[in-house]
């Protein structure tokens, strides 16, 4: 029954996974359905953003009022209602209005379920988890480019809605498995501290920024990778541009599944250290300039790889660094200032590269991985400081 817990833990993290690349994939045709600006993607990826940062917020009191099940559930079904509106969309402006279910289901389901794994659960499932969220990165762009192909951008967030629906079944089905766990989420979720004391806590705010750092970069990545190819390769086909949305979540997936099966060996720490190394690596291999494609897909790739620990890292040590008491918080905090990076730094990217040109997205990546691990060591510190005194 463990197993099979887990596997529904798994599939809940595909599900989250799946809306998340649709928009960057989509972009190109959609920009020009609407007749709008590019950066003007950035508005619509900032209005999600800003409703995850809102749930984020309220995950610790969701998490001592609820059972995460009945999070998972509700979530899911607002990320259902936010597909198929995007989908049926006929006006920019409506993107907006289902951009509000869209955000609000991320952040709580996101803020719980990692909350739950972090204080329940090994390393190596938390980054098995993040991987699996990566499987459902990988394929909507897919799904997105087939829908250009034998249709419409709009088919392809339907068609992802219908993948939702089917695993939001596979969730009701599985509430007997929940029951065997929540007694011993009922005791944990009774010490859970609030946000203004856990703020106070030494190293938080640190790791609140460097989780604000490394979002800003991965978001911008999501939404603005297979732009980066329309404006500086030439010859590639519209379904081709929006595949490529998939080479950081393809690179993400397999960080994650090194990092599970490493994370025995090495603390988070380190996880952390060696990621943003490989993605500095991918970040200039990108800068190289190259006629062809496959150079900058590598680095694209690599990019993803070095990211893919970072995440899952940052969240697991949460309860070990700051204590369970406060883990809820931390979590639901990081969850909020990860989503400020992604509500606006994709947006003033795309401002950017309107005025400077879309080569600078390399170095825009180098500036918030330095920020990453700059204050991820800054963080440690502190928490050291404070144990010693």
């Amino acid at each position: 029954m463990g197993s099979l817990f887990l596997a529904v833990i798994y599939l809940i993290f595909i599900s989250l996974g799946l809306p998340d690349s649709l928009l960057g994939s989509g972009w190109p045709k959609m920009q020009i359905a609407f007749g709008v600006p590019s950066s003007y993607a950035g508005y619509v990826s900032m209005t999600i953003s800003f409703m995850t940062i809102i749930s984020a917020l309220l995950s610790p009191k969701l998490i001592r009022k609820f059972h995460t099940k009945w999070i998972v559930i509700v979530s899911i079904f607002l990320t259902v209602l936010g597909l198929i509106g995007f989908s049926c969309s006929p006006v920019y402006g409506m993107l907006f209005l289902f951009a509000v279910p869209y955000g609000l289901g991320a952040g709580a389901i996101d803020a719980s379920v990692n909350h739950y794994v972090a204080n329940n659960y090994s390393s190596s499932v938390m980054n098995f988890l993040h991987c699996f969220y990566g499987v459902g990165a990988v394929i909507s762009p897919n799904i997105m480019a087939l829908a250009l192909k034998q249709a419409r951008w709009n088919e392809g967030y339907r068609w992802t809605a219908y993948i939702q629906i089917a695993i939001l079944l596979v969730v009701i089905l599985s509430l007997p498995l929940w029951k065997q766990n929540d007694s011993k989420a009922e005791e944990e979720d009774q010490v859970v501290a609030g946000i203004r004391e856990t703020i106070k806590v030494p190293g938080v705010v640190f790791t609140l920024i460097a989780f604000f750092a490394y979002c800003s970069g991965e978001a911008t990545c999501f939404l603005w990778t297979s732009s980066y190819f329309a404006g500086m390769k030439t010859g590639l086909s519209d379904g081709m541009i929006a595949s490529f949305g998939s080479l950081i979540f393809g690179g993400l997936m397999i960080g994650r599944v090194i990092s599970g099966f490493v994370s025995s060996r090495l603390s988070d720490k380190m996880l952390i250290r060696i990621g943003i190394l490989v993605e500095l690596i991918g970040i200039f291999l990108v800068m190289i300039p190259t006629e062809g494609y496959l150079l900058t897909a590598a680095g694209f790739l690599i990019i993803g790889t070095g990211m893919g620990p970072v995440y899952p890292a940052i969240q697991h040590m949460a309860p070990g660094k700051f204590g369970k008491k406060y883990s809820a918080a931390v979590i639901g905090m990081q969850m909020a200032s990860a989503y400020v990076g992604s509500t606006f730094m994709p947006m003033i990217f795309g401002h950017l590269q309107e005025l400077i040109g879309i080569w600078i997205m390399p170095g825009y990546l180098l500036l918030f991985a330095i920020l990453n691990i700059g204050l991820m060591e800054a963080s440690d510190l502190a928490c050291k400081k404070q144990n010693k005194s």
